[in-house]
């Protein structure tokens, strides 16, 4: 389902029973929606209910439950899944620093056509194949540092019974009808395409292949049925899709009319059978989107959508690339109208990424993969440099120059290097102990002013999703203590002796307090290099694992507290034509010695 690149076009699917649908079609009784707080949505005729147990539960107790897509199996993961679950992880590692509890899903859509027909190209089963790449996503994630909860397959049994519990809420509440329909199918994008939209030939835009013809006997779910309902969810519900621009987006799609849309196959045996017709299988929709609530219940003997939704539900983000942003923002919702269930808080969409100004594609021999990315430069620098240079939301471009020299500039040399020489004169002149408290070493210095009012903005744009500008306020404060210490100079005061010992050390002290700081704001998107430069201030890994956001106060540092010997914590990347050109010289200068030691013999 996440990553099915789909638009479902109703216009080339043309009815041929409809007995059933008139009466489906017509409006729902005026049921007016209203929003008792952003926890919940409430219907004052009933069908949706809140989950929570009571209007007056503190917020503490409901969980920050996150999803990325269910990445679709038919291919391994690619650049793209990585750069939304990487920005999952930062989001999820920094509710967990507020001290919420954090439930982060992500997980594998396994089943449809296009799966089948992959496993049959590799010669293997569409188990062995949905195994396989399932197990690929679950190996990527460990190398990206991904802290999920939850990884859902929709192979599992569980989640089968969870859908067809679903469905049958549907069902029984009358939005489920069955009707022919025929027109230009492409099997890639598993949709019906609208002629107007194809290529010469009715090959798809998109893989620029023939459509083929086909006519099917399907259920529909009736999504014209929620129209309004939708009109005032989103009108009544800004912060429902976000960003804005996205809201807009998804505003035009609703006011130009919802259509309804198939949700079962005839043809496809790879699949959940319907409970009501088991010569049909589940289609997209009432299957993958269903897994958002079905991990919730992975722990359940006997799994049940009530029991699922009480363990969580509703989501508090959806976290998507917006080529799914209709389904996410439109169908679910309309989806969960019907069953009586919650919506989700919030759908957020982002952008793409291009390499070097294009779009990637194997086509074109300029993919990325990304596990090549983290062996070559490692997880943090990966980590960072798309969720630094990416504007979360917008579309982002990678281009290898450009990621080395951010990367170097920014964790090696900006973060890397002034921890490396702080701690370095410390260790040469205090015997790496922190000699008073940083709270008194501080008193009335500009310095820790300006880390306070940098760390609050922070942590405002992480609760608001702005990665990039998070990453941003946190360097500043590496950039604030790199022109600090390069003024107060304390290697020349230590110079002085006792006269300006004091001095010295309390400017050292203001200065790692800061990287203390840093450490513990930058956790959520480098959280290997921040375990690092954690140890190096002299902590332990367990402490490292029990921050809170709390500790980013000024303060941390106590008197007679000892750190660590100072190891470089992020080497700087080199580029090929740098070590190429070292190793060239390097020849040069060993062949001039052996001709002048040559010399030198003979004569």
């Amino acid at each position: 389902m996440a990553c099915r690149v789909q638009y479902s076009i109703h216009n080339s699917l043309r009815f041929l029973s409809s007995s059933s649908s008139s009466s489906l079609l017509t409006s729902l009784n005026s049921r007016k929606i209203r929003f008792k707080s952003s926890r919940y949505f409430s219907f004052s005729r009933g069908s949706l209910y809140c989950t929570c147990t009571a209007a007056n539960t503190p917020k503490s107790e409901h969980p920050f439950v996150l999803t990325t897509p269910l990445y679709y199996v038919n291919a391994p993961p690619h650049m793209g899944s990585a750069y939304t679950t990487i920005a999952a992880d930062a989001i999820a590692r920094f509710q967990r620093l507020l001290g919420k509890k954090v439930i982060f899903i992500t997980g594998t859509d396994e089943h449809g056509e296009k799966i089948a027909s992959a496993a049959a190209a590799n010669g293997s089963s569409p188990v062995e194949h949905c195994d396989s790449i399932s197990q690929s996503y679950r190996a990527l994630w460990r190398e990206l540092d991904i802290s999920y909860d939850k990884f859902i397959r929709t192979t599992s049994p569980d989640h089968e019974a969870i859908v067809k519990e679903f469905y049958s809420k549907v069902l029984a509440n009358g939005d489920i009808y069955r009707a022919d329909y025929e027109g230009l199918y492409c099997v890639n994008c598993e949709e019906y395409k609208d002629e107007k939209e194809l290529l010469e030939n009715n090959c798809c835009p998109v893989h620029l292949k023939p459509c083929a013809h086909r006519k099917e006997d399907n259920y529909f779910f009736a999504l014209s049925k929620y129209q309004k309902q939708m009109e005032e969810i989103l009108t009544e519900n800004p912060d429902f899709v976000q960003p804005s621009y996205r809201l807009h987006e998804v505003q035009g799609w609703v006011k130009s009319g919802l259509r309804d849309f198939s949700i079962s196959r005839a043809s496809v045996d790879w699949g959940i059978p319907l409970p009501n017709d088991a010569k049909q299988t589940i289609y997209v929709w009432f299957d993958a989107l269903l897994g958002y609530i079905s991990a919730l219940s992975e722990d359940e003997k006997q799994p049940n959508l009530q029991g699922a939704i009480s363990s969580g539900w509703p989501a508090s983000l959806h976290l998507i690339g917006k080529d799914i942003l209709r389904f996410h923002a439109v169908y679910w919702p309309a989806m969960l109208i019907s069953a009586g269930v919650s919506l989700p808080k919030k759908v957020f969409g982002h952008g793409f990424l291009t390499k070097d100004g294009l779009k990637m594609g194997k086509s074109l021999g300029n993919t990325l993969e990304p596990t090549d990315l983290v062996h070559r430069f490692g997880v943090d620098a990966v980590r960072y440099f798309f969720l630094k240079e990416v504007e979360f939301g917008n579309d982002g471009d990678y281009s290898e120059d450009r990621f080395i020299n951010i990367v170097n500039a920014n964790l090696a040399n900006t973060i890397g290097n002034l921890l490396n020489r702080t701690l370095g004169l410390l260790r040469k002149n205090c015997q790496s102990t922190i000699t008073v408290d940083s709270t008194i070493a501080a008193q009335g210095n500009a310095l820790k002013d300006t880390v306070e009012k940098l760390v609050e903005k922070a942590r405002q744009h992480y609760e608001n999703l702005e990665l990039s500008s998070a990453c941003d306020a946190v360097l500043q404060i590496g950039n604030a203590g790199n022109v600090y210490i390069d003024e107060k100079a304390p290697w020349s005061l230590f110079k002085q002796g006792e006269s300006g010992f004091e001095t010295a050390s309390k400017d050292l002290i203001i200065v790692l307090e800061a990287m203390r700081i840093v450490t513990i704001a930058l956790s959520p998107i480098t959280p290997s290099l921040s375990l690092k430069i954690y140890t190096q201030l002299g902590y332990s890994e367990d402490q490292f694992n029990s921050i809170t956001w709390s500790e980013t106060r000024w303060g941390g540092l106590k008197q007679g507290h000892i750190t660590a010997e100072p190891k470089p914590v992020f080497s700087k990347i080199e580029l090929e034509t740098e070590l190429n050109n070292t190793t060239d010289d390097t020849k040069k200068a060993s062949k001039k010695k052996k001709q002048k030691t040559q010399k030198v013999v003979e004569a």
